[in-house]
């Protein structure tokens, strides 16, 4: 038991790391970040993660029981195989531009800018004001925390990585992927909102997409070497 759940834990740890690191979300979490107080950015950023760990974790804990386990083994293989392929034909053809980094900036600049059209300066220190007086509750229910929340869920929502993790919980122990999946997560948003634009402007995609493409196919020859339980 406790073999299978750290080796799901590591998996899930590289596997997110590897795949979080210069996605759109990661952008998304250190723009963010230099415009709105990190707190609220990390705890919204990393809230809809673990709920989105954790939700692909229980499809992937529930197929092998509403198909057998042989077909979910074989779905899980060539996901890892396709991810690891599609990885490195990204690594490969990757202009070396920040492609992704330049989208994720434009809209939020232009929802940045339809914001400001409607709102008034003049009750900027009575909004101050108000923001050090609202509770903890209040403050993590605000429009920044929502918006972090949802640009980050329905950012990874069909995601690569959340396939993954559906496959890999349909492999692996669930408890150890759903905290490799966190403890990833949390290592790359905390990352991206303290670095900011400078770390996410230095990281090279290639590398990334390289990195991520080996570890997959990885994943998917071992998976095709193991043997299914009954």
């Amino acid at each position: 038991m406790a073999t299978s759940v750290i080796q799901g834990f590591t998996k899930s740890l590289a596997m997110t790391v590897l795949s979080e690191i210069g996605d759109k979300t990661f952008f998304a979490a250190a723009i963010m970040a230099m415009r709105h107080p990190r707190r609220l950015v990390l705890s919204g950023c990393l809230s809809a993660l673990i709920v989105m760990t954790i939700l692909s974790a229980l499809v992937g804990w529930a197929a092998p029981n509403l198909i057998s386990r042989k077909w979910t083994h074989h779905v899980t293989t060539l996901l890892f195989l396709g991810f690891g392929l599609w990885s490195l034909w990204d690594a490969f053809n990757d202009e070396g531009e920040s492609e992704e980094l330049a989208e994720v900036e434009a809209k939020l600049d232009a929802d940045l800018k339809a914001k400001k059209k409607g709102s008034k300066d003049g009750n900027k220190v009575d909004d101050d004001v108000k923001k050090h007086n609202r509770s903890i509750l209040l403050q993590f229910l605000s429009p920044i925390y929502l918006k972090a929340f949802s640009i980050t869920f329905f950012g990874e929502w069909g995601d690569k990585s959340q396939l993954a993790t559906i496959g890999l919980a349909a492999d692996e122990d669930p408890l150890g992927v759903v905290l490799g999946g966190i403890l990833g997560q949390a290592l790359c948003t905390t990352a991206a909102v303290l670095g900011g634009r400078s770390l996410a402007s230095q990281i090279s995609e290639k590398i990334v997409a390289l990195s991520g493409g080996i570890l997959f196919i990885v994943f998917g020859i071992q998976s095709f070497l193991s043997t299914v339980e009954p």
